[in-house]
């Protein structure tokens, strides 16, 4: 079984074609002898928040030094998600090896199990073979008849915000649902519940009392907000200052609950120092909800799909950003209460993009966008997710607002498809800013960039120097060439310069001579000048002192966007002892620059007007 063969073997049994109950789950983990049984647990239910709560509780329970398991759901980009161990998601092939055993005890059953079903089964089998300490255990529905709650007393039973959903399976009050909820608490747990509706918190103290289960309710009282802004937030409880990464004053409130969680297994016995706490609300991630993607221009992303949602949502951009209007990117499922989340977003909009949910329940964008019409909005629906981004960003220009919402359907894809769409548009934009200076301005101001160089400790030192034949609308580096040849012979740099081969690899050539009209260099790809390795040398990029490349933008931290091939991505990390500089016109400056993995910042950027990070030259 291959990973895709596993995915495509549990997300054949959903939970329409299979009544709820436990029955199917006990008997499942039982043929797969009882993983669950060597397992501690928190347990977590509610109808909001139980995510977030979740992902501080892993994260605190990490930096705690336990080994954790967490298991939640749905998933945002990776189906492997749902189940992680050390903030590490399941591998592929774990997920086929375990689910190819979960098969096997299934397939043997009169009563197929659900998809959430199996997955637990699946996660219950990995937390055990990876022998986690602590598994946060999201609850899927409910609680009661969640195929989570079939195991035995957990160390705490946590119940978040509780309000009316699914009302289908859990009932038509807060009441019943609450009563539902409140079925993950046993004889022998802790319990926390949050600070909610009365009635809600009535039904979880009476089973408390019935089962003689402690019970911390949180008194919201003890919570004094302090700060937010877009990188985070600070807050008081219970006397004591932490920071969040997480925005959004629910998330100080769901981080209210972790706490009180974590004071509730210290008093158990397990042993989680305050600086473990601290760090873990300081440094939890939780993709999707109210996520900073990148700051050129601000584009947030939130998994809100509801009107209790939207009216969050709508709360924490008046917050965090008063004032001012967005650019929404979003679409809903037409089963949802899609006026009433619009409702929220109107006088918080300049315009709307409006695209289709990967889902046989979208509302199309088209239909969307003529509701929105309607409401006097500015509306238009896009084709496909990568032309909804560029839209947007179009729309928002480089120092406004885009917030990506409306399905988790559509957020996952947004988020695959953003980095590359996003650093796409940034570089195109760029090269236009670059491309508007005349060739006057474009000649005086390399000019002013030769100079820079040329002043600079880095460059005098030097004895070895990659640099590029400038095409279209670059930096010219001509006036190097020209100050070189005007030093004696023994004085001289060694120039080098790059050559393009296959699988985006780089070569640095020391062609037989630097003027692309003599000897040593061919027309390359789109007419570029380049060195010929037959009459040139190849040089090692361990042996090259300064390497001056180009980009399309830069920041003052030293990233820099290059013209998307990664050539050069590939090169600089093997010049091991050159400095790096990168060069291009003030127009090209970045406030910020995404950045990924393999990107090596740059020592130093110069542009005509300035020397930026000096200090490394």
């Amino acid at each position: 079984m291959t990973p895709q063969e596993a995915i495509a073997y549990i997300e054949n049994y959903t939970w329409s074609t299979t009544r709820l109950g436990l029955e199917r789950t006990r008997e499942l983990l039982h043929k797969l002898g009882d993983p669950q049984k060597g397992l501690k647990f928190v347990h977590v239910t509610g109808s909001n928040g139980k995510g977030s709560t979740c992902a501080m509780l892993d994260e605190i329970l990490r930096r705690a030094g336990y080994r954790t398991g967490l298991y939640t759901s749905p998933y945002i980009q990776d189906f492997c998600e749902r189940i992680r161990v050390d903030g590490e998601n399941i591998p592929g092939e774990e997920l086929a090896s375990v689910t190819e055993l979960v098969r096997q005890a299934a397939e043997t059953m009169s009563d197929h199990p659900s998809q959430f079903e199996l997955v637990t089964a699946v996660a219950m089998v990995y937390f055990a073979r990876c022998r986690c300490d602590m598994v946060v255990l999201e609850v899927g529905m409910g609680g009661a008849l969640d195929s989570t709650n079939v195991i035995d007393c957990p160390e705490v039973a946590v119940i978040t915000n509780v309000g009316l959903e699914h009302t289908e399976y859990l009932g038509n009050t807060l009441e019943k649902i609450a009563s539902t909820k409140a079925g993950i608490i046993k004889p022998g747990a802790s319990c926390v519940c949050y600070d909610g509706a009365p009635k809600v918190t009535a039904v979880i103290e009476a089973v408390c009392a019935e089962k003689n289960v402690p019970l911390r309710r949180l008194d919201f009282s003890r919570l004094i907000p302090l700060e937010q802004s877009l990188d985070g937030q600070r807050f008081t409880w219970a006397g004591v200052t932490y920071d969040l990464a997480l925005l959004g004053d629910h998330q100080i409130r769901n981080a209210a609950v972790a706490l009180e969680t974590v004071e509730a297994l210290r008093q158990r016995g397990w042993d989680i120092p305050q600086t473990a706490v601290e760090t873990g609300l300081r440094t939890v991630q939780w993709p999707a909800r109210l996520e900073v993607m990148c700051r050129i221009p601000t584009f947030i992303l939130d998994g809100g799909h509801n009107p209790q949602c939207a009216e969050a949502l709508a709360a924490s951009l008046r917050q965090l950003l008063p004032g001012r209007k967005v650019v929404f990117l979003l679409g809903v499922l037409r089963d949802k209460d899609y006026p009433r989340m619009m409702e929220q977003f109107l006088p918080l909009a300049r315009e709307f993009v409006c695209l289709t949910p990967l889902s046989d329940r979208a509302l199309p964008a088209s239909d969307l966008a003529a509701y929105l019409a309607d409401q006097g909005a500015q509306a238009h629906p896009e084709d496909n997710i990568p032309a909804g981004i560029r839209a947007a960003l179009d729309a928002a220009g480089e120092d406004g607002v885009v917030v990506a919402v409306g399905s988790l359907y559509l957020v996952g894809a947004i988020r695959t498809a953003f980095a590359p769409t996003h650093r796409k548009w940034l570089r195109q934009r760029k090269i236009r800013a670059r491309d508007n200076l005349t060739p006057e301005e474009r000649r005086d101001r390399s000019a002013a960039i030769c100079r820079q160089i040329l002043a600079s400790e880095a460059y005098r030192q030097a004895k070895t120097v990659m640099l590029y034949k400038f095409t279209r609308g670059e930096v010219q580096l001509t006036d190097l060439e020209e100050a070189n040849r005007l030093l004696p012979p023994s004085e001289q740099k060694r120039f080098l310069y790059p050559l393009c081969i296959e699988n985006r690899q780089m070569l640095a050539i020391a062609p037989a001579d630097t003027d692309t009209a003599g000897e040593g260099w061919r027309k390359g790809s789109f007419g570029i000048s380049e060195p010929d390795p037959d009459q040139g040398e190849i040089v090692a990029p361990e042996n090259i002192d300064l390497v001056i490349c180009p980009c399309t933008s830069f920041d003052a931290e030293g990233h820099r966007l290059g013209m998307g091939g990664g050539y050069y991505d590939r090169f600089l990390p093997r010049c091991r002892k050159a400095r790096v500089v990168a060069v291009a016109f003030e127009a090209q400056r970045s406030a910020v620059l995404p950045t990924e993995p393999w990107d090596k910042p740059v020592d130093a950027a110069i542009t005509e007007d300035a020397v930026y990070l000096q200090g490394a030259l």
